[in-house]
């Protein structure tokens, strides 16, 4: 019938017309791909490396897709920095879209900067040089601190004795986390918004928690909120399956 032959005609044209439609998804995966592969952060020990921490939950936050490249403990400069000997902590690096970034004060700044809508440092001017003081002071500061308070997530050490020397490096963090929270009305540091300087101070909640420091309510109540985020538990799940154990860092009491 003549009807017939321009129906073929259009069911031809139909299939001729849904064919590219194939493409741009296959070419969105693909470079959704190739988007996800750009960007390596890598780390050593979840257990132990404080550095690795902090550089990972700042990537996490930026919403940044990457993989994870594990050094191993045995990996003599990984050592080094996880037992505070190495003259330049090269771990965390972040390596993405040409760029390689290792130091964590730096891979903020960074990730600010390709990542400027998720709110790692504070959008007033004031507060966000507030920030930039408190992360860089944990950046370079609080040496007695780490040196008698290593982080170790699997360890619990129920009444333990503050050296010291450490006392005014954990007297000075919760004057800061004091102030902020105070301040910026909590639960995070800086307000509402976990950011840049949660993640400076997330390793030091957990060693606040595992040597049993003595602290004020309002910053119990930030280790608190630190360790129940999301990629705190994610983090310290991940490490309590870590089979390599490093004995400098274990104490015995």
């Amino acid at each position: 019938m003549p009807v017939a032959t321009p129906s073929k005609s259009k069911a031809a044209a139909g299939k001729t017309l849904a064919k590219p439609a194939a493409k741009p998804a296959a070419k969105a995966a693909k470079a959704a791909k190739a988007a996800k592969a750009s960007a390596s952060l890598t780390l050593s020990s979840k257990n132990y490396s404080s550095w690795s921490l902090r550089g990972w939950l700042m990537a996490k936050f930026a919403g940044l897709d990457f993989e994870e490249v594990m050094v191993s403990p045995d990996d003599a400069d990984a050592r080094k920095e996880l037992l505070l000997l190495a003259p330049s902590i090269r771990v965390p690096c972040l390596t993405h879209d040409g760029a390689k970034v290792w130091n964590t004060l730096a891979i903020a700044q960074y990730l600010n900067e390709i990542k400027p809508n998720a709110g790692l440092m504070p959008e007033d001017r004031i507060a966000r040089a507030h920030c930039r003081s408190v992360s860089g002071e944990m950046n370079s500061g609080f040496a007695n601190l780490r040196a008698s308070l290593p982080m170790n997530l699997k360890g619990k050490f129920p009444g333990h004795k503050v050296w010291a020397g450490a006392q005014p490096d954990i007297d000075r963090i919760v004057e800061i986390w004091t102030e902020c929270l105070a301040t910026y009305g909590g639960p995070y540091l800086f307000g509402k918004q976990r950011g840049m300087a949660d993640a400076m101070f997330a390793p030091v909640a957990t060693r606040f928690l595992t040597y049993d420091v003595k602290l004020n309510k309002p910053c119990i109540q930030y280790c608190q909120t630190i360790m129940a985020m999301p990629e705190m538990k994610e983090w310290v799940a991940a490490a309590k399956l870590e089979p390599d154990d490093i004995e400098e860092l274990d104490m015995d009491f």
